[in-house]
């Protein structure tokens, strides 16, 4: 087997550039471990929380012990399926802010400025906007990728909206528009009812032209010659060869392995299991990112919330209503409204996210507290601790050591106080007196730092937005591991194009910069000049400089 490019891994930016290489003409082979993402678990949206905890679609993986957070080890679900995590997540759309890919472009990663990526989030989407308004003229309408609205219908997604309006914020028509900062519908990568998934928009397409096949198979690592990639090796013992270039976008965990265990990475790391070190990249694996969030819950006053849905009988009739109509509240991901703070004057955008669910429950939907109850997730969105990605062993069979360190820097626990404290305040508003009536979680007797350390100690979860570990940067930076083209730096016929490459993470949720990247990436494979950028200058609150809100 063989073709142009071998692309490692058919998740949210494997599937963009194997359909923009396919498009220009190019033969592609994408290789995935995952089996198919056909059935109604993984297309119906309102079951989103099953496929991320199913070993048949997940990863699995688990961090090591989190020293800062009473030794817990927390899950790190990863796509194991086509569409990769683009099938098993949350399906909610954040592009990310302009001024997190101007600081890429400030640190050294040329040609990614919000200028230069806004052209291609533009070109991937085609934005419906469901009656509610918006930006169009900073939207795409003609993209592969689709991107809706939930129907809102729900009383609380209002309340929550004008309880941040009422607490002195912005409500924005379109976060992915000019103005992020505020409060205001949230979008999600649904259409017709359906999970709008990267295998949706990109691959499926791609995969009806001659030149782009799908391979199953475990990578195992990069075959080099001489210097250059010039394919990959499965673990049944095959050899898919690359004619030009070998593309890892297999995740910010198995990116980084695949790297390591190819002779690419920490030196003394890869001899200590016994590997050739063929680049010497300190990089590899490190920069380690995620948000960290908690669910600020409180009981409902009115029984109202998806808790009257969650008995046997009623999740069959959704399913019902769904399976045979694509309608209903299966149709939907059920995070609807959302909001975008500032922690404090002095911050020029937001680094505070609120994702509002109309129940109390779990993420992994295993749990629902106390009857009716409702829940904002929230948690900083430029944590400054890092953590890395490592090798267990040299069999490409184990997992590798996951250490995300969270926590690991005091202002994290100040910025994640201020999430829950200013989370409580807008709860605390006329407009949603009618809903609350007590908070369950932390509960209203944790108000001292300490008592809420502890809480942030004992329910904080992942966001499972982890990132950054092949880290996009400057030749001449030692922590990076490829060039703002992809290219892994001391390597020829090899890039990484998925989130790994991110030198810091964005604001919100991952999948659609994730997106963005693969389509960038595409361009720079293909030798063709970037897109025009924009001149579209982005909404700044007026007094940041002395004003939180």
């Amino acid at each position: 087997m063989e073709a142009d490019y071998v692309i490692v891994g058919a998740g949210s930016a494997g599937c963009a550039v194997a359909y923009r290489l396919a498009e220009a003409g190019q033969s592609v082979l994408v290789i995935e471990h995952g089996g198919t993402d056909a059935g109604p678990i993984i297309q119906m949206p309102a079951a989103l929380s099953y496929p991320m905890n199913m070993k048949r679609y997940d990863w699995g993986y688990v961090s090591e012990p989190e020293p800062h957070l009473g030794g817990r080890r927390l899950v790190c679900p990863r796509g194991k399926v086509v569409g990769g995590s683009s099938s098993i997540n949350g399906m909610v759309y954040v592009r990310g802010h302009a001024h997190d890919f101007d600081h890429w472009a400030d640190s050294g990663v040329q040609g990614w400025a919000y200028a230069d990526v806004l052209p291609y989030f533009k070109r991937m989407e085609n934005w419906h906007d469901c009656g509610h308004g918006g930006d169009p003229a900073w939207r795409g309408t003609d993209g592969p990728l689709h991107v809706t609205r939930g129907p809102r219908t729900n009383p609380l997604f209002h309340a929550f909206v004008e309880a941040g309006r009422q607490a002195g914020y912005p409500v924005t028509q379109d976060y992915n528009g000019q103005q992020q900062e505020g409060f205001g519908p949230f979008e999600q990568t649904v259409w017709k009812g359906r999970r709008w998934s990267a295998a949706n928009a990109y691959l499926k397409p791609a995969l009806t032209r001659p030149n782009c096949d799908l391979v199953r198979g475990l990578v195992e690592r990069v075959v080099m010659e001489d210097g250059r990639a010039v394919g990959v090796a499965l673990a049944s013992g095959q050899v898919v060869r690359a004619r030009r270039e070998v593309i890892l976008a297999a995740s910010s965990i198995n990116s980084p392995k695949i790297l390591m265990l190819s002779g690419i990475g920490p030196a003394a790391h890869l001899a200590e299991h016994g590997i050739d070190v063929i680049v010497d990249r300190p990089g590899v694996g490190g920069n380690l990112q995620d948000h960290l969030e908690m669910y600020i819950q409180f009981a409902s006053k009115q029984p109202i919330t998806l808790y009257k849905h969650w008995n046997i009988f009623s999740k069959a009739m959704i399913g019902a209503q769904w399976l045979f109509t694509k309608t209903g509240l299966g149709a939907s991901n059920n995070f609807e409204s959302c909001g975008f703070i500032r922690s404090r004057a002095g911050i020029s955008y937001p680094d505070i996210q609120f994702h509002f669910l109309p129940i109390a429950v779990r993420y992994d939907g295993q749990t629902a507290a106390e009857g009716h109850g409702f829940q904002a997730h929230t948690g900083p969105m430029r944590s400054v601790s890092r953590g890395r990605v490592s090798l267990r062993s040299a069999d490409p069979g184990d997992d590798p050591k996951i250490a995300f360190n969270y926590m690991s820097d005091p202002q994290d626990w100040d910025e994640f106080r201020t999430c829950i404290r200013l989370t409580r305040e807008i709860f605390a508003q006329e407009a949603m007196a009618p809903f609350v009536k007590h908070e369950i979680q932390p509960g209203s007797a944790a108000q001292s730092d300490d008592a809420l350390d502890d809480a942030i100690r004992e329910h904080a979860e992942s966001a499972y937005h982890p990132c950054g570990t092949c880290k996009m940067g400057r030749m001449d930076d030692p922590d990076a591991v490829v060039d703002p083209q992809g290219r892994v730096i001391g390597v020829d016929g090899l890039r990484v194009v998925d989130s790994s490459v991110f030198p810091r993470i964005t604001n919100g949720n991952l999948n659609g910069p994730s997106i963005m990247t693969g389509e960038k990436m595409a361009d720079h494979i293909l030798g063709r000049d970037p897109l025009p950028p924009s001149n579209d200058a982005p909404w700044v609150h007026p007094s940041w400089e002395t004003a939180q809100r």
